[in-house]
Formats: C-alpha cells, sequence, structure tokens
C-alpha cells in the first residue's frame, strides 16, 4: 500500500526561464534534503538545452533553480544524480546534438549541490552514451556501481557500465538487444510527442532501470518500441546479461523506472499504453513481490491531457520519492510513505 504524503512544483509553470522542461532525476542528501535536475530550453535537443536544478532543505522548501551546465553551443541531455558513500554529490550528464555521439560528462558537489566542480568527461574518447543513460546508478552488494546505459545507432540497445573503483573507471558490457532485432526495419513515426526528431527513426531497447534481488543477481526493465516493457537479468553481477525479452507490462517507447523497497517489493513507475510513441499519459505506480514475475494494476498518478512522462524513483526507508516532467511545464515532486503489507 502507498499512502501519498505530498505533491508540489519544484517550480511554478512559466516561472522558470526556458520554454521547456523535461527528463528529471533526483538524489536525497545527506542533510535530509533532496536534489532535483533537468533539461531545459527551448525545446528538446535545441544548443540552448542545459541542465537546471533545484534544491530541497529538510523542511521541504524548494530554493530558486540554477543552470548547473549549458553554454548554448550545443545541447545538453538527461542528467543523473548519485550521492556516494562519502557524502559526494555526482551530476551525470550528455552533451551532444546527435545522440549517437554523445558525450558523458560529470560535475561532483561536496557540499549538497551549493558548488559544482568542473566537468570532465566520464570515460574520455566514449561516443554514445557511457554511464548512466537516465535511470539510477545502483551500488551493489559487493560495492560494485553499475550504471544503466543504452546507444541509439540504428537498432536500440542497451548495456551496462561497470565500476568497482568509486566511479573512476568504467567497464562496459556487451550489447543487449531484443532477439532477432537486427532484422528489424527502421521505419520514422509520425507523433505529436515533444523529442528530437532523431528519436523517432529508431527501435529495440534504450533506458534501463536497474535492481539487485540477491548478491550478483541483478535485473533490468527497459523502454521498448515494441509497445512492451523488455527486460533482462544477469547472475554475474552485471558483467554479462541475457538477451532482453517482453514482459507482459505495457510500454509507449517513453521513460521507465524502479526501485527496490527492503522486502524485496518492487516499486515501477510508467505510462501503462502499448502503443509505439503512443501518449505519455495517464502515468501510473505498479508493484511486484515476486521480483518481477507479476504485477498489481497499475496505480494511476496523472491523467488526461499532456505528458505525464520520464520518472525517477528512489527510496529511503518506507519513503519514495518520485519526480516526472508535468506537460513539458514543470518537475512534479511527489512523496509516498509505503506500507507493508
Amino acid at each position: 500500500m502507498l499512502k501519498l504524503v505530498s505533491v508540489q512544483p519544484v517550480f511554478r509553470p512559466g516561472s522558470a526561464p526556458f520554454a521547456s522542461c523535461h527528463a528529471s532525476h533526483l538524489a536525497l542528501l545527506p542533510d535530509g534534503g533532496a536534489f532535483v535536475v533537468w533539461f531545459g530550453g527551448s525545446r528538446e535537443g535545441a544548443d540552448d538545452t542545459a541542465i537546471w536544478g533545484a534544491r530541497m532543505t529538510d523542511g521541504g522548501r524548494w530554493g530558486e533553480i540554477r543552470k548547473l551546465a549549458g553554454d548554448g553551443m550545443e545541447p545538453h541531455w538527461n542528467p543523473v544524480l548519485m550521492v556516494d558513500r562519502n557524502g559526494e554529490l555526482l551530476l551525470f550528464y550528455k552533451v551532444g546534438r546527435q545522440i549517437r555521439t554523445w558525450r558523458t560528462m560529470v560535475k561532483r558537489s561536496s557540499d549538497c549541490g551549493a558548488t559544482w566542480s568542473e566537468a570532465e568527461e566520464l570515460v574520455p574518447g566514449g561516443r554514445g552514451g557511457r554511464g548512466p543513460v537516465r535511470n539510477k546508478v545502483i551500488v551493489l552488494s559487493d560495492g560494485a556501481w553499475l550504471a544503466p546505459a543504452s546507444r541509439e545507432d540504428g537498432i536500440w540497445t542497451a548495456f551496462v557500465d561497470r565500476s568497482e573503483d568509486g566511479g573512476r573507471t568504467w567497464e562496459r558490457s556487451a550489447d543487449i538487444a531484443i532477439e532477432g532485432s537486427g532484422d528489424f526495419r527502421i521505419e520514422k513515426v509520425e507523433s505529436d510527442i515533444q523529442v528530437s526528431e532523431q528519436s523517432f527513426l529508431g527501435r529495440g531497447v534504450i533506458q534501463p532501470t536497474l535492481w539487485e534481488s540477491a548478491p550478483g543477481r541483478v535485473h533490468m526493465l527497459l523502454r521498448s518500441s515494441e509497445g512492451f516493457i523488455y527486460r533482462s537479468d544477469s547472475d554475474d553481477g552485471g558483467r554479462t546479461w541475457t538477451g532482453a525479452y517482453p514482459t507482459s507490462l505495457p510500454n509507449n517507447n517513453s521513460g521507465i523506472d524502479v526501485v527496490r523497497m527492503a522486502d524485496g517489493t518492487l516499486i515501477l513507475c510508467y505510462n501503462p499504453v502499448g502503443k509505439n510513441w503512443g501518449p505519455r499519459t495517464p502515468l501510473a505506480l505498479a508493484c511486484s513481490r515476486d521480483n518481477g514475475g507479476s504485477w498489481s494494476e497499475p496505480l494511476i498518478l496523472e491523467q488526461g491531457e499532456g505528458e505525464f512522462s520520464y520518472p525517477a524513483i528512489l527510496a529511503k526507508g518506507d519513503d519514495i520519492f518520485l519526480t516526472y516532467t508535468w506537460k513539458r511545464e514543470t518537475i512534479l515532486f511527489r512523496h509516498f510513505r509505503y506500507i507493508p503489507r
């Protein structure tokens, strides 16, 4: 059972210095507050698109939004936050006009986001999206970091970047693809979704979200172009993965995210729409108590016209925190309390 504690916009619609915002992520800070990031600009993929952020104090008030990265020369995309074991806040994000040649940058903050280091390339010379592409990095029981990644170049494929030294170096897994996807014929899809035009040419699986069910046993759910969420599994700590296979969960080729609670329950946020580039409404939560084998009926969070999409979900104890795109006008933040059965 989920009990809603609070819901609020990170900033008021129309009050920000950009026309459109999307792809939020969040971190829970050591001081009890939270930090939320997203990209914003005139439109997705425009050169003026930058990474923005805002901090929530422990008292629940949002501070002013600030530009964290972006110079107006080329678009910035898909920020992801992480707090490491020393309390340092890491910000990963993508830079580049072409998704297939993205550079992944990282900045660090030792004061809960008040100040940031200069940007560095996560994997020097790496192209196409090394490190987390949209969803959170998870820390395994053996201390290794796993970053859910993907590549959009022809047939879409996913992979995982693994770090055993606290994010200083990364080892890339082999590609994770739908069996037979090399035979997919890629055609442009007509849609009114406000994404970069290059995205409509892709087909396959991207933007995985990860969890560890037992030491060394790791799983992912994947956004797909096939009308369903796909899944892959690893028995060796994310070094190797099965081919992607479909679940019963519908997917509209939009972002998803999952979090595992202390009792093993999985909580997924997604659009329960089974059409490629279908509407990004409604937005819902679903729960699984058998490691993703079956799922509850969706609990609707948002519905009606507009886009409610790209959720990011974290848990701390029995508290669940969620951000998502609200009509590309603001980022909404929700706080739930999880009540185990």
